[in-house]
Order: structure tokens, then C-alpha cells, then sequence
């Protein structure tokens, strides 16, 4: 049976420091995975990333000690299906605003009679049949991870984190920024004040807090108050800067004129 190293770690209050896929890339996802993070998810959400990229990603992250966390576009069990079945074992389910809308995304990760995921014999998941005792197992190792990023999210925050089966409470800061009227001012006193109350409303539950954050400071201040699971930045994003920092550096002379 594949081991969730993830769930585990997690579990054991180890601090999980991961960053966001969003290049739909395989050799991205290689190269990023040789860095040493603890997890790289794979975005589907927000990317153009779709079941093949997110199949050749795992394959390209095989060789790593990186775990593979997917978010799937939306808290659906047709998707939900097709991502179990090509080995995901851990995702990020966005959007999640109720207990009863948890209850789903979980009972999308179980086999009958606990939940209502599709059973398919051979699949990568247990390695095309080679795993013989996936179908009572599989469950131990899908690590659930639900996102609150509204206020209704935070509103009914005790009440998903109650469900059984849900392992982490994702907390993303920029919708909820967004619906808290603060658009793009994910610094705003209001949404920071917001995002440290249900963290240790989170803790209190006895589930995993976790939170994105790529700004140093941001993501240090959430670990200190409890965050186990922390995205500190992005492919894309590190991409982008790096190669803004690397043009700016070449094709400017310190006066601003172009060598």
C-alpha cells in the first residue's frame, strides 16, 4: 500500500512547508520536487493544468521525497474519482463552506459503504493491481484538505472541522480577503485578524491549520501561531521575479539606461 508520508507527518504535528504548481509542467514539477520542500500541490483550479499534466506530474515526482497534493477545479466526485485513480492521495478541495459540503468531498474519497467512489481494479492508485488489499485500505492514506476562504467558510468553521474524514482546514487568504470586501489587500487588519482567529479556532478542533503564504514574514508569523501546512510561494511565481531580477540586472546600467 502507498504511504501518504504527508497525512502522517501532518498527523504527528510536524510543520509541513510546501509551494503551489501552477506551470502544468512535468519537468517543473521534477525540478521542484528535487528541492526539498515537503509538498508541491498541483493547481487545477487556477491553472490550465489538466488529468494527463496532472498524471505525468506524479510520474516526474516519483523519484522525490516531495508529496503531491492536488486541488481539484471544483468538489466534484467525477473529478475527485479520476484523480484517486491515477495515484493522488492527498487533495485540496476548494470552496468548502459547510459541513454537509465536507461530508461530500470525504464520502468522494471512500469506497462504498463509507462513501461513493467509483471502484476500478487496476489503476495506478494500486500500482495496476499489484496492491491486493487497496480497496479496504485505501482510505488510511487520502489525506482531506478543505479551503475556507469565506466568511460563511469561517462561520461554520467548527462544524466542518468536525467531520470525520476531513484532515486539514486550508484557510486561503486572498478570497477571503476578496469576500470580506477587501479585495487584493490580503494585508488588510480586518482579513489578518480574521486569519489569526481561525487558526486558533482550528487548533482547538484538533485538526491541521493551514494557510499560503508567500511572504516570509506572513508565513513565519502563521507557523508561530500554529499552521502545520504552509505554501511559502509558487513556480510560477518564483519564475517570473526571478527572471524580472536577472533582465533588470543585465539590460540597465545603475544611471537606467539600457547596456
Amino acid at each position: 500500500m502507498p504511504v501518504n508520508r504527508l497525512k502522517r507527518a501532518l498527523r504527528d504535528g510536524e510543520v509541513q512547508i510546501g509551494l503551489w504548481g501552477s506551470l502544468s509542467s512535468h519537468i517543473a514539477a521534477e525540478i521542484v520536487a528535487g528541492a526539498g520542500f515537503d509538498w508541491l500541490l498541483l493547481d487545477t483550479e487556477h491553472s490550465p493544468t489538466e488529468l494527463a499534466d496532472v498524471h505525468r506530474q506524479l510520474q516526474a515526482m516519483q523519484a522525490s521525497t516531495t508529496a503531491a497534493v492536488v486541488r481539484p477545479a471544483w468538489n466534484d466526485p467525477v473529478v475527485f474519482k479520476r484523480l484517486l485513480d491515477i495515484g493522488v492521495q492527498s487533495l485540496l478541495v476548494p470552496f468548502v463552506q459547510t459541513a454537509d459540503e465536507a461530508r461530500r468531498a470525504v464520502a468522494a474519497t471512500r469506497y462504498p459503504p463509507q462513501g461513493i467512489r467509483g471502484v476500478a481494479t487496476t489503476t495506478r492508485a494500486n500500482r495496476y493491481g499489484r496492491v491486493k488489499d487497496y480497496l479496504s485500505r485505501a482510505q488510511e492514506e487520502i489525506c482531506v484538505i478543505v479551503q475556507i476562504e469565506t466568511r460563511g467558510a469561517l462561520a461554520n468553521l467548527e462544524a466542518i472541522a468536525a467531520v470525520d474524514g476531513v484532515d486539514t482546514l486550508f484557510i486561503g487568504p486572498s478570497d477571503l480577503a476578496a469576500d470580506m470586501g477587501h479585495l487584493g489587500d490580503n494585508a488588510h487588519p480586518d482579513v489578518r485578524a480574521a486569519i489569526d482567529g481561525a487558526i486558533g479556532r482550528i487548533r482547538a478542533t484538533g485538526k491541521v491549520a493551514g494557510i499560503l503564504a508567500p511572504v516570509e514574514a506572513d508565513a513565519r508569523h502563521w507557523i508561530e501561531l500554529g499552521c502545520r501546512f504552509v505554501g511559502v510561494g509558487s513556480d510560477a511565481g518564483i519564475l517570473a521575479r526571478q527572471a524580472d531580477a536577472l533582465s533588470a540586472r543585465f539590460k540597465c546600467t545603475p544611471e537606467g539606461a539600457h547596456l
